[in-house]
């Protein structure tokens, strides 16, 4: 079997149509990360506003601690069923889930109730979006060609970064538009709300998708894996499992904590106001974004394996300095814009080299028969547990010491651990070709 002969405008349909649905449902994620100060206020406790950030921190990274379960159950679908049908279901489930966010009655209103409500809808935005990066990545890989693989999933891979730029975007128009006093009394509800608007749109392009070729063949020649969980998880593949979750744990640490963890430290550490920080973060992604695309082609040249591990290592090294220099630059009312800008912009080119290649990288390190699942598990298991925890032991350990060395401790350790044991377990994946068979392929794994 052959990659398909697809014109230039077919693939770019393709990445489109994967990519809109990413970049949406991260939107729905991270808006909720970009108000978590203003939702401490609105759904808990009042009174205790270090407590109460640090439950709404909580509650935002338990939808990352649950996203293994969603890829796991949706992951299996996937390999079953087909890629298009199951990202079809964990992008309605996730937009329904956040627009309801926006409906929720604050604390004033139903008290306890109102915490537990916004838990479980942020369960069902967590569940439904560890579905969702395994369709996108296996979609996009199952349509182009080898040689060209690392750089058209580099473009899916900015759907994130985009998705946290258009949360910003709204946040800020609607919060300008409306004023702080109006926004913050509830005039946050409004980016919630919106997400209906944009999750019918990208339902209606993916509704236009054809599955890949390769799950098209499979279930023609009746070749699906009959227990894909076991096919996955209780053969010899829970090796390269084991492997791809250390990789994604570092980049997962490299991810959060050079786009998220940016924006809570301007918040929350340094007390910038929410439109400065967002300001900052939004230019410094847009700035920063197409370094995904570049590491992506680049990896198609020289490996996935290098590029990688230089991004790993490069975030070990120069956190700290970046980020007490981030300090020093951003004050309230005295903020070095081009200087905080390029600094964000840096942490998040770190992103670009071990997130522009990782999607190629995990799509050719496991077979179509169990692609999705296999490729699901590992990534949230990296990005929803190792990422999603920067996102609350550094504010943790902050607020409690108010030392950044400590706090950078573990955004630190992350990606050196990860460095040292891929250095030895990584394969390089660069020229395995994903339209040969299984067995074929095997060697490459190794």
């Amino acid at each position: 079997m052959t990659a398909p002969a697809l014109s230039m405008k077919e693939l770019r349909r393709v990445v489109i149509a994967a990519a809109v649905g990413n970049v949406i449902e991260w939107y729905d994620f991270y808006i909720f990360g970009s108000l978590a100060t203003i939702l401490s206020v609105q759904f808990f406790e009042p009174g205790r506003p270090g407590a109460a950030l640090i439950r709404t921190l909580g509650t935002f990274v338990a939808g990352f601690l649950i996203r293994p379960l969603g890829a796991f159950v949706f992951g299996r679908v996937g390999d079953l069923v087909g890629r298009k049908y199951t990202f079809l279901i964990t992008l309605s489930g996730m937009g329904l889930s956040t627009a309801l966010i926006g409906f929720v009655p604050g604390y004033a209103t139903i008290g306890a109730l109102a915490p537990i409500l916004l838990l479980g809808l942020r369960l069902i935005q967590g569940l439904c979006l560890g579905g969702e990066y395994g369709g996108a990545i296996t979609y996009v890989a199952e349509h182009v060609p080898d040689a060209k693989r690392g750089y058209y999933t580099g473009w899916l891979q900015t759907s994130p970064t985009l998705g946290i730029v258009v949360s910003l975007l709204v946040v800020i128009g609607t919060r300008q538009a409306m004023g702080t006093q109006a926004f913050n009394a509830w005039g946050w509800r409004i980016p919630f709300v919106l997400s209906l608007l944009m999750v019918a749109i990208a339902i209606y392009i993916r509704l236009r998708l054809q599955e890949t070729p390769i799950f098209q063949a499979l279930k023609a020649k009746g070749q699906t894996a009959a227990n894909v969980w076991r096919e996955a998880f209780l053969t010899s593949n829970i090796k390269y499992v084991l492997i791809a979750s250390i990789v994604v744990l570092g980049e997962g640490a490299v991810w959060y904590s050079g786009q998220f963890w940016a924006l809570f430290f301007l918040q929350t550490v340094k007390k910038v106001d929410v439109l400065t920080s967002s300001t900052i973060v939004g230019i410094a992604l847009l700035i920063a974004t197409p370094t995904l695309i570049l590491f992506g082609w680049l990896s198609d040249k020289i490996g996935r394996k290098p590029i990688i591990l230089g991004g790993f290592l490069l975030a070990a090294l120069t956190y700290y300095p970046l980020y007490s220099a981030l300090g020093s630059v951003a004050t309230p009312g005295a903020v070095n814009y081009p200087i905080a800008i390029l600094i964000v912009a840096i942490l998040v080119s770190y992103v670009g080299m071990v997130y522009g290649p990782i999607g190629a990288f995990l799509a050719e390190y496991f077979p179509a028969r169990i692609r999705y699942t296999s490729v699901s598990v590992p990534y949230h298991i990296g990005n929803g547990w190792g990422g999603g925890l920067v996102n609350v032991i550094p504010a943790a350990v902050f607020l409690s010491t108010q030392s950044l060395g400590q706090a950078l401790i573990y955004p630190i350790a992350v990606p050196a651990v990860a460095f040292l044991l891929s250095l030895f377990l990584m394969p390089e994946t660069r020229k395995v070709s994903i339209w040969q068979p299984a067995e074929v392929r095997a060697p490459a794994r190794a």
